[in-house]
């Protein structure tokens, strides 16, 4: 098939050509209509995790913490799906700028195949959780009610990855309003069964833990299934054939995939593997302080939805103008998303800075015997993560939109320096050699961010010097 054959005699409609050559405040009207529903879905998308925060910190402190370690170890190996659907979408965005269907195509289909191995093969990781997670210092009782939850939400995986596909695909096409209602109605979804499962309401048995994955995989597996479907009937994403002749491998795109996927995955990696080696230093410290810290996590992870959701439309738009070999539009696309995520980064960071006890009490049982312990161990991590919001804000929107310029092995090496040798190494003397205990993590936390931003938003300003534009 041709570079701009049409399949199914229906015709591929491709962004207007001079949409992003506009003034500034066109880009930041237009960063809007696509980047909101992105946040939304990335909201929705997290409270999965908070829902099953919430109801487990119902439960107990232990539970709590216990879902934290298990809730970690399944994100550290899904970062890996989230950087090949990351690859998959400036590619499929450059394709579009191009006119080019076919390429768009061959994008896609490889960058499932990527997604479905993967999934696969981390069945077995995490079918040792506990094993795991005591060889790092985990109390073995926390240790093996995280394995009771992972044992069957393990296999949610595989529907997960399906997703991440998928709504790449459709990010991709700017179809961002299609990934916001399917993400919320799976979001509903996990709501409703965790109710039903965790506690035994409505007739269904008293689960706990368990419950909690089984509402998981239900909800996940429903996602993948409506998802297909809506690729499968959409008219802008129909004629793109995506599942017809899916066995047939495209070696030049699953080695684009993959070429941009590996740096990706590794430079999530190493920022969510800095958060979860703060987590096991927190919970070197005590249960009550991992509980506290999980509580502040989920929060900080709430806020960091917004600047995540507009980096992923900045992926599109810059890769969109880079694909047409708009350099003017490039600088613009890429500052409307870091302007617009910067302020409600300042807002997030007030509301944290001025209201740590109430939001820390949304997360537990009134009548927790370790309520207030935790609402104070909690209020100046809380504290850390206003500060650390500008930075977070400031990394992954230049990241982005570097990514849309598929830009990915530089800023990898910059985030495994930033993470693992500024970062970790500042929390670990900040908390254990200077005495400062889980704050003195969450410090390390904010001077690891702050070196990214300023490298990666440095790296991007200066794009055009180091030649990361496409030829005119």
């Amino acid at each position: 098939m041709g570079a701009h054959e049409v399949p199914m005699n229906e015709s591929v409609t491709f962004q207007n050509p001079t949409a992003l050559n506009r003034s500034f405040r066109s880009h930041l009207g237009a960063t809007l209509v696509l980047g909101v529903p992105l946040v939304v879905a990335q909201v929705a998308q997290m409270l999965i995790n908070v829902t099953d925060t919430i109801m487990l910190g119902w439960l107990g402190t232990r539970e709590l913490a216990a879902g934290t370690l298990a809730f970690q170890s399944f994100f550290i190996l899904m970062i890996f799906g989230l950087g090949f659907g990351a690859a998959m979408i400036p590619l499929i965005a450059n394709a579009l700028g191009r006119q080019d269907e076919r390429a768009v195509r061959r994008a896609s289909r490889m960058g499932l195949w990527v997604l479905l191995a993967l999934a696969m093969f981390f069945q077995v990781p995490l079918y040792f959780t506990e094993v795991i997670l005591v060889a790092f210092g985990q109390e073995p009782a926390l240790a093996e009610l995280a394995q009771s939850y992972m044992r069957i939400a393990q296999w949610s995986m595989i529907p997960a990855f399906v997703l991440i596909g998928l709504r790449s695909f459709l990010t991709g096409l700017e179809k961002a309003v299609a990934v916001l209602w399917l993400t919320v109605v799976m979001a509903l979804i996990n709501g409703v069964m965790n109710y039903a499962l965790i506690f035994g309401n409505w007739g269904f048995p008293r689960l706990e833990m368990e419950g909690a994955a089984i509402a998981t995989v239900i909800a996940n597996t429903a996602g993948a299934l409506a998802v297909v479907a809506y690729v499968l009937m959409d008219k802008d994403s129909r004629p793109f054939e995506l599942f017809k002749n899916f066995w047939r491998p495209e070696w030049s795109a699953l080695l684009s995939i993959v070429k941009l996927g590996v740096p990706i995955s590794l430079g999530i990696f190493a920022e969510v593997g800095m958060f979860l080696t703060g987590s096991l230093m927190v919970g070197w410290i005590g249960v009550v302080e991992l509980a506290a810290h999980s509580v502040a996590l989920q929060l900080a992870s709430i806020a960091f939805m917004v600047p995540l959701g507009l980096a992923q439309a900045a992926s599109v738009r810059v890769g969109n103008a880079d694909g047409r070999g708009d350099g003017v539009a490039v600088g613009r696309a890429g500052r409307a998303v870091m302007v617009l995520a910067l302020g409600f980064a300042v807002a997030a960071g007030i509301l944290f800075a001025l209201s740590p006890e109430p939001l820390i009490k949304l997360w537990l049982d009134a009548d927790n015997p370790d309520l207030e312990m935790i609402v104070r161990v909690g209020a100046p991590m809380l504290y850390m993560a206003a500060a650390f919001q500008i930075f977070d804000t400031l990394q992954v929107t230049a990241s982005g939109s570097l990514r849309g310029l598929q830009d990915t092995a530089v800023p990898m090496v910059i985030m495994v320096i930033a993470y693992w040798m500024v970062g970790l190494t500042t929390a670990y003397a900040a908390a254990f050699w200077l005495g400062w205990g889980a704050v003195g993590v969450w410090a390390g936390l904010v001077v690891g961010l702050g070196f990214a931003a300023v490298a990666l938003t440095w790296r991007f300003e200066i794009r055009e010097r180091l030649g990361l534009l496409s030829a005119k």
